[in-house]
């Protein structure tokens, strides 16, 4: 089941990146079902000199603006779509730093990096890879970002134990992702794994409760959980109605 729905979500991708589909998980479009949920969440100023099209983020906020980068830092982040976070986040951390983005999809490889391109960004990198598999060596990253992309892993707990090891000591987890509120998810069962409700970053998303278990088991301290605007599932994307979920801001750290 989860080589299966990992493969759906790259054809997903791919054909989002090809322009087969104007939109994706979490944004508007066929097999999208609702209201973009980055409406808002960039500013003219921070898009100022950015491709177009690489504002099409298929995200659910804006990780950059709350991440608190600084200039010198190395930033990864984890399914960098277009790549509009990364050029966001390069632009923050010069001079001196860099900013990487991993995609496990080819064609969303091309896209960013054509966007790199036309956006004269020189100090980003666009990696190809899975996030449960990060080909970057231990403790070199001083932040991981990440913008509506765990909810899709299959494997979430090494997911977020990859995140921990490409970290320095003290460095910081900063993602924005799809939560349900309280202590359990709303998709129990078999209802979970539902192909469509799984690829519209719907049934994959842990709970409130569940994500911070799991980032402190995988070592994380400081763990906080920020809803930042919450919808009924159907209205969020091919959900089923009368479920509520939302979008949230996720922080933890790395001890020292």
């Amino acid at each position: 089941m989860g080589d299966e729905l990992r493969d759906l979500v790259r054809k997903k991708y791919s054909g989002a990146a090809q322009g087969v589909r104007s939109g994706g998980c979490c944004g508007s479009g066929e097999g999208a079902c609702g209201a973009d949920l980055t409406a808002g969440a960039y500013s003219p100023e921070e898009v100022s000199g950015m491709p177009e099209a690489a504002g099409a983020s298929l995200g659910c906020g804006n990780p950059v603006a709350l991440a608190e980068l600084a200039p010198g830092e190395v930033v990864l982040d984890l399914g960098s779509g277009g790549g509009l976070d990364v050029l966001l986040s390069a632009r923050r951390v010069a001079p001196g730093g860099k900013a990487y983005g991993l995609d496990m999809t080819e064609e969303m490889l091309k896209l960013a990096r054509r966007h790199q391109l036309e956006a004269g960004v020189e100090n980003a990198e666009f990696l190809k890879g899975e996030i449960e598999d990060i080909p970057l060596p231990g403790g070199s990253v001083d932040v991981v970002i990440s913008n509506c992309v765990i909810n899709l892993s299959t494997d979430k707990d090494r997911a977020l134990a990859e995140a921990y090891r490409v970290l320095r000591p003290g460095g910081r987890f900063a993602v924005y992702d799809m939560v349900f509120p309280g202590e359990k998810s709303a998709f129990p069962g078999e209802a979970r794994w539902r192909a469509e409700l799984w690829a519209g970053c719907i049934s994959g998303a842990l709970s409130e409760g569940e994500y911070r278990e799991k980032l402190e088991a995988a070592g994380f301290l400081d763990v906080s959980i920020e809803k930042t605007r919450t919808y009924s599932a159907g209205g969020a994307c091919c959900g089923d109605g009368g479920v509520s979920i939302a979008s949230a801001f996720v922080r933890a750290r790395k001890p020292e």
